[in-house]
């Protein structure tokens, strides 16, 4: 099989690789495309992501679709041609955090695009069946790559406690961002303001649902206080982790409000307005990945493909992956969602 990995900080080479047959309870699924997050930009220019650096040659991508190729001993209810989008967190299903319900916290965790588990920046793939999820008609491979990064945005409003009628604020115009606003206007919030430097990704954001996109040097927190008369907002996303986005958002919601931090930073440590977030008795949330929202991703693409189809502006084959990185880091043509096509 074809293989992208990554070797340096900016250096993908292309290899060939054998893969075996998929092994009791594993499908094997050609892998059609794969978007390119954040996360993956972060250990491309960066060297890691977060306090995780990389450990080369790794291969990334989690945002995965394609089509079931081999079925494995003991796997039924899936035929060779079935659609799907791939589940790239692999947990153990034992231990305490699995079994109290929060599989992403998985203290035996190995998750498909980091150091120690390659990822989906190839053309094959053996994963356990239970990580593929059916993708029914009019979705195809390439609508089929947003269901992890919406399961993402979903499980942030699950911890964020949205309700009917709430204001609420995205940082960052990313395709998270984008997914965020998104879900939140279809949970029913009233209000939804997203701030964004770029104004390609602002005007999508009015595609996707926002009532108000602004860019930061518009005093963004200025104009929602103007906008709430002084209350603040509900509740705020950070889904940039750039600046000073943690902090403009514990000023933007209102005393016993909640903030949502979806982004991950380049630093290690980021520093809070700790006095900010005691007087109004803040509620801060951090998200890692998602926790079986994926079903609900799906059918919320099927029943509304049109509100996302156009996030994804942009196809590139796995022998251009790394002018593809390029074009997304530098943020250029317009691009918003980027599939890399094996």
């Amino acid at each position: 099989m074809h293989v992208a990995e990554l070797v340096g900080v900016r250096q993908f080479r292309l290899v060939d690789r054998e893969l075996g047959a998929p092994g009791p309870g594993e499908v094997q699924v050609r892998v059609g495309a794969v978007g390119i997050c954040g996360s993956d930009l972060h250990a491309y220019a960066e060297g890691g992501v977060g306090d995780s650096p990389c450990v080369y040659p790794m291969v990334l991508g989690h945002e995965p679709a394609g089509v079931v190729e081999q079925i494995g001993p003991g796997v039924q209810g899936w035929s060779r041609g079935d659609l799907v989008a791939c589940e790239p967190a692999l947990c153990c299903f034992h231990c305490e955090q699995c079994l109290s319900g929060r599989h992403n916290l998985c203290s035996r965790m190995r998750f498909m695009s980091t150091a120690a588990e390659p990822g989906f920046f190839r053309d094959r793939v053996n994963l356990p069946a239970h990580n593929v999820v059916r993708l029914p008609p009019p979705l195809g491979v390439a609508e089929g790559t947003l269901v992890e990064p919406l399961a993402v945005a979903l499980h942030s409003l699950r911890l964020a406690r949205v309700g009917l009628g709430e204001t609420a604020v995205v940082f960052g115009g990313g395709p998270i961002g984008l997914l965020t606003v998104a879900a939140l206007k279809l949970a029913g919030a009233r209000r939804v303001w997203l701030i964004e430097p770029l104004a390609h990704r602002r005007a999508m954001a009015g595609v996707v649902g926002a009532d108000a996109a602004l860019g930061p040097d518009e005093d963004p927190v200025g104009a929602m206080l103007h906008d709430t008369a002084q209350r603040g907002v509900d509740v705020a996303f950070d889904c940039a982790a750039k600046g000073d986005t943690a902090n403009q958002c514990l000023a933007s919601v209102r005393a016993g409000g909640r903030v949502v931090y979806t982004g991950i930073g380049s630093e290690a440590r980021t520093a809070l307005d700790f006095h900010r977030w005691r007087r109004k008795e803040l509620t801060l949330t951090q998200v890692r990945r998602s926790n079986g929202e994926e079903g609900a991703a799906r059918d919320l693409l099927v029943e509304h493909a049109s509100r996302f189809a156009p996030l994804i502006t942009h196809r590139r084959p796995l022998d251009q992956i790394g002018a593809a990185f390029a074009l997304v880091h530098a943020y250029e043509d317009g691009v918003g969602k980027l599939l890399v096509c094996p």
